[in-house]
């Protein structure tokens, strides 16, 4: 089972329905993906209930159009994708952001140029 690929599919899911929120696993790795979706602004907020993350979607205009319009898993538990300091890209000229699996835990691609470290490159979105 791949954690990671199953947080982001919910979260498609529940932008794609126009779900106002969405109850994911209460696990460490998707706590912290959730914490750089919330500081990055891409969700509304998000709380803990009952060994749950209820993460609060967040939409623009009256269509309701959602701002995450893109959430992709590039490494994958059959083929990890690694970067090394100098090669972390950026995504849309920095309109996006890439979520890599550090030494520092998992952080943004920013962060990790600003740290200087590499990892391996778990997903993008924009």
């Amino acid at each position: 089972m791949d954690l990671i690929s199953n947080v982001l599919t919910y979260i498609r899911n529940g932008n794609l329905s126009k779900n106002k929120s969405v109850k994911l696993p209460y696990l460490k790795t998707s706590l912290q993906l959730i914490k750089i979706l919330k500081t990055e602004g891409f969700i509304d907020y998000f709380f803990i209930e009952n060994k749950k993350i209820i993460v609060i979607l967040k939409y623009l205009g009256r269509q309701q159009k959602p701002i995450l319009t893109n959430l992709k898993r590039i490494s994958k538990p059959g083929r990890r994708i690694y970067v090394n300091s100098k090669e972390v890209p950026q995504l849309l000229g920095g309109l996006g952001i890439l979520i890599l699996s550090t030494s520092k835990g998992i952080i943004t691609n920013k962060q990790a140029k600003n740290l200087k470290i590499g990892g391996e490159l778990l997903c993008s979105i924009w």
